[in-house]
């Protein structure tokens, strides 16, 4: 199998370097960022949990103090939300903090993701044009060679050439199937921020439980 891999490589001609290159480079953007959602969903679900028990005690300073020493996203949004409250700002200025606090945790979560797509279609791109100056080379060759050889020579050229766009797709496949999984993931955690919002701003919006009047009697 390592022999057939490696002759397919040789075979397939210049091209196939760069296109290797840039699968690797695929590969390296998915695994990072795989990794980096994975952990950052973690992270924010368990600060989430954290947090949401002292808003519903309406412990507002204690969620910041606590907000304030996590450096997760979730922290960083809620925090935001709450530190206007605690300066008695309005429920429109305590949603656009949260709002503006999203905004700014969005750029980390979609770093490099767009890459992915992006280098697929340059290695498919990589394979064809591979093959078409693979093509133009088997032709040229043929032109010269003897009538006897021509058929076997350009069959086996034209073998040659395809090699690039096979291993041009078999790049491309991979790293689009990459990118569909990591926006999956990125957008359910934008979800999960989103629907943190909601339930922060409902707690926050809910009035104190009155506390029952004392009843009178009759001296």
């Amino acid at each position: 199998m390592t022999e057939t891999v490696v002759r397919f490589f040789q075979e397939g001609g210049p091209f196939m370097y760069p296109i290797g290159i840039v699968l690797i480079i695929g590969l390296a953007i998915a695994i990072e960022r795989f990794i980096y959602l994975t952990a950052a969903k973690t992270s924010n679900r368990s600060d989430f949990n954290r947090l949401l028990p002292l808003v519903r005690k309406r412990d507002f300073k204690g969620a910041l103090r606590q907000a304030n020493d996590s450096k997760t996203a979730m922290s960083s949004i809620i925090g935001s939300g709450i530190g206007r409250l605690l300066s008695r700002q309005s429920k429109e200025e305590i949603e656009y903090a949260m709002e503006e606090g999203l905004m700014e945790v969005l750029p980390r979560l979609e770093k490099r993701t767009q890459y992915l797509a992006t280098l697929a279609n340059i290695s498919t791109l990589l394979g064809l044009l591979g093959t078409i100056i693979g093509l133009i080379a088997a032709f040229t060759a043929v032109a010269n060679a003897d009538p006897a050889e021509k058929a076997n020579l350009l069959s086996k050229s034209i073998s040659v050439a395809m090699n690039t766009t096979a291993f041009g797709l078999m790049s491309a496949i991979p790293l689009l199937l990459f990118h569909a999984i990591i926006q999956t993931k990125t957008n359910e955690i934008i979800d999960s921020f989103e629907m943190a919002g909601v339930k922060i701003m409902n707690l926050i919006s809910e009035r104190p439980e009155a506390t029952p009047a004392a009843k009178h009697t009759d001296a």
